[in-house]
This record gives structure tokens, sequence and C-alpha cells, in this order.
């Protein structure tokens, strides 16, 4: 006769032998393991997606640029951004999850409408910027292997429009994170390009303050790290997935693995620019993607040179071109209080967000396709970022101060540190502010 259900059954009145306790543990182990890769998979993701845009094509035809200047000279200042990279993305996650608001819709909320225009106008402006250094960067690569921009720039754009009819924000992240990978391919070609250690070594106790160019490609690096787009997405991405506070911890994490992996990015490139093009023709600038991929292919042969600096820079162009993109429409969207998600497919509710989404892109095909250069285009852009830093990281640091209740709030040393690295950049940035805005 079977048991009724829910009685417990004496052990062997069954028939049934009893369970044996080293199995029950083996079994609870295994499902330790799977509730643990189940929560992996559902908080990791928006960290890593926003550091694998940061290191985008701009900003890699920047450490480019600085690996043929300045050489190994140029690392340090890559290692030294790692900490500023996510103490501000960190700041970006406990105002999304735990006020469960956008970035734009808490500075209209807290600072007035007034200064939620002031953020969008910011957010747009280094929106279309970014977008521009990746299609143009796409561009650079298509005409690496014989395609036109004409061909390469609408086709890249069909593609990323294409993105808002997936109807789901966790499908673009993994798109997003698919092709951004193909940034590892840098850290085989600066394998290839067989750096000097000992040179690289030395070099970090070598940093010439007291030349300018030195210093203005430092502050276009700092731009290249900390764009007001990345504040943006990181936070709006952490809303439309559902993250809670009890994700909190996984997400920094995700983070803080994400700026090492972007930094180890904008290192192999300096690295391998200057274990090629700096060693054997120092100082020199470079104007075109197609140049950079030329001197490389002779130092490092077409695998290491054309494809997998090629391939490795369209990911970093596609993925920032997503997240830049995104970033902007979720921004002015915010600041306007338009109804946007990722989560649902264009409709009448949704229409003006999308269709700011849609806009970014014309514009950014049709001001690359009318200008191409992509090394002078992704310093400007760049030097930019910089002079924004201080609306941006100004903003971050009021609304973690004000919006967030006290038991989210920084304090201690950890507040004390992050402030002192976020000022620390500001004030260099206003500092080269009369020089950045003088280059030609």
């Amino acid at each position: 006769m079977a048991d009724p259900p829910g009685q417990l059954v004496p052990a062997g009145a069954s028939g049934v032998a009893p369970a044996e306790p080293a199995l029950a543990g083996v079994a609870n182990a295994a499902r330790r393991r799977h509730l643990v890769r189940l929560s992996l998979f559902a908080t990791w993701g928006t960290g890593l997606v926003v550091m694998l845009a940061d290191t985008d094509a701009g900003s890699l035809v920047t450490a480019g640029q600085s690996g043929a200047r300045w050489g190994y000279r140029m690392i340090l200042p890559q290692l030294v951004l790692i900490p500023v990279l996510y103490v501000t993305q960190e700041m970006t996650v406990r105002l999304g999850i735990v006020t469960g608001k956008g970035h734009g819709a808490l500075i209209r909320e807290r600072f007035g409408r007034g200064w939620g225009l002031v953020s969008a106008i910011s957010l747009f402006v280094s929106a279309i910027g970014a977008l521009l250094t990746e299609l143009a960067g796409i561009a650079g690569v298509g005409a690496l292997f014989g395609v036109p921009p004409l061909v390469s720039v609408p086709l890249a754009t069909v593609f990323l429009l294409s993105l808002m009819l997936t109807g789901s924000y966790r499908r673009v992240e993994r798109i997003a994170i698919a092709v951004g990978l193909a940034e590892v391919l840098f850290l085989v070609a600066m394998t290839l390009s067989h750096p000097n250690a000992g040179a690289a070594l030395r070099a970090l106790g070598s940093v010439p303050l007291g030349h300018s160019s030195y210093l203005l490609l430092v502050a276009a690096n700092i731009g290249a790290v900390v764009m007001p787009w990345m504040v943006f997405y990181q936070q709006g991405a952490v809303i439309d997935k559902g993250l809670t506070t009890d994700a909190i911890r996984q997400v920094r994490r995700d983070t803080g693995v994400g700026a090492v992996l972007t930094q180890a990015v904008m290192v192999a490139v300096v690295v391998s620019v200057a274990a090629t093009i700096g060693l054997g023709h120092p100082r020199r600038s470079l104007h075109t993607v197609g140049q950079m991929a030329t001197v490389l292919t002779g130092a490092l042969g077409h695998l290491g040179g054309t494809v997998l600096f090629g391939v490795g820079m369209l990911g970093a162009a596609l993925v920032a071109a997503i997240v830049s993109s995104i970033a902007g429409a979720w921004g002015l969207a915010e600041v306007f209080g338009w109804q946007h998600t990722l989560n649902e497919r264009p409709s009448r509710s949704t229409a003006r967000f999308y269709l700011a989404y849609a806009a970014v892109h014309v514009l950014g095909a049709v001001l690359v396709l009318a200008n191409t250069d992509l090394i002078r285009l992704s310093i400007d852009v760049e030097l930019m970022n910089a002079l924004l830093l201080p609306v941006v990281l100004g903003f971050l640091l009021a609304l973690e101060a004000r919006a967030l209740p006290l038991e989210w709030r920084m304090r201690g040393a950890r507040k004390v540190v992050t402030w002192a690295l976020c000022l620390g950049v500001v004030g260099f940035s206003l500092a080269l502010a009369p020089a950045t805005l003088g280059v030609r």
C-alpha cells in the first residue's frame, strides 16, 4: 500500500533502503553549486559588458597613439586608472539597485529639471562622440579587408538597430559580451610582439610629466576610461535586469573583474605598439586604423597585425556602439520622463525612446561617412570626455551622498579613498583644460 502523502516512513518500512548520508551530502553540494551558477548567470554581465565597451575603438586608438609616441611609459597611467574606473562604476551599481531609478531620473529628481538637461546634453554629446569613433573604427577595419565604408558602416548600423527588436535586455547583454570578448585577441597580439619586459618595468618609474604632449595623451586616456555613457548605462542596466540589493556583492565583483580586464586590454595595445611601432619609429604619430594595422603587420605578420588587430577592433567597436547608444537613449528618456526599457519591443508607449535610439545611429553613420579620420577624431572625443569628467563625477558623488539611504552610503576609509581618486582625476582634467581646448 502506498504511504500517505507527507508522512515520514521509518527506515526499511517501505522496503526501500535509506539514502546514504554521503550521497545526500553530494547531492546537496551539487545543488548549491547549481544555485551559485544560476546566481552568477543572473547577476553578472552588466559590469563586464560596460567595461568591455569602455575599451572602445577610440580608447584603443588612443592607447595605440600613446604607445607609438611614448612607448612603455604609458603603461603606468593605464594601471593607475583601474581603481578610478572601479569606484566610479561601483557607485552607479548601488545607486541603480537601491533607488531603482536611472542616473538622469535621479539628477532631475534631486537637482531639478535644469541640471537634468545639463546631464542629458553631456550624455548626448558623449554618446554621439563615442558612436562616431565606433563606426569610424568599423569603417577602418572594413578597409583592412577591402570593404568600403559605404558598405561596412550601413551594415553595422542595421545590426545595431536590429537589437531593439529582441525585446530582452538580457539577450542584448549576451550579444554585447559575445562580440566584446574579441578584445582578448589584443593580449595575443601583445605576446606576438615580444615586448622587452625589463624595459617595460623600468618605464614604470619614468613618467615625463614635464612634457605637455605626454600630459595631453594622459588626459585623453583618462577620458577614454571614465565616460558619461558608462555611468548612465550601468545604472539603467541593473534596473532593466531586475537586480536587488542581494546581488550588489556579485555585481561589484563583476565590475571589478571587468575593470581589470579592460585595462589589461589597454596595456596590451600600448605594449604591442610600443614594442613594434614605438621601437622602430619612436615618437611617430598615427593617422588611420589601416596605418596602425599595416605597421603591426610588418612586425607581427598577417595574423598578428591584420586579423587579430582587425577582429579585436571590430569587437571593441561593436560592443561600445551598443552600450553608448543604449545609454544615450536611456539618459534622454530618464531626463524627459519617457517610458523606456529593452524588455519590450517598440510600441506606442516606448516610441520616443526607440526613436531616440534610432536617431543616434543614423546621425552617427551620416557623420562618419563624411569624415573617417579615426585617429584625430578619437583623440578629440577622448579629450572631450576628459573635459566632461567634472560634471559626470560631480553628479555621481553628490547623488551617492544624497540619494542613497544612510546604510548604503560610503563611510570611513572607503569614502576618503573614493573621493580622493575622483577629485584627483577631476583636478587633473581641469588643470589641463586650457591646453586641451587649445589642441588642433
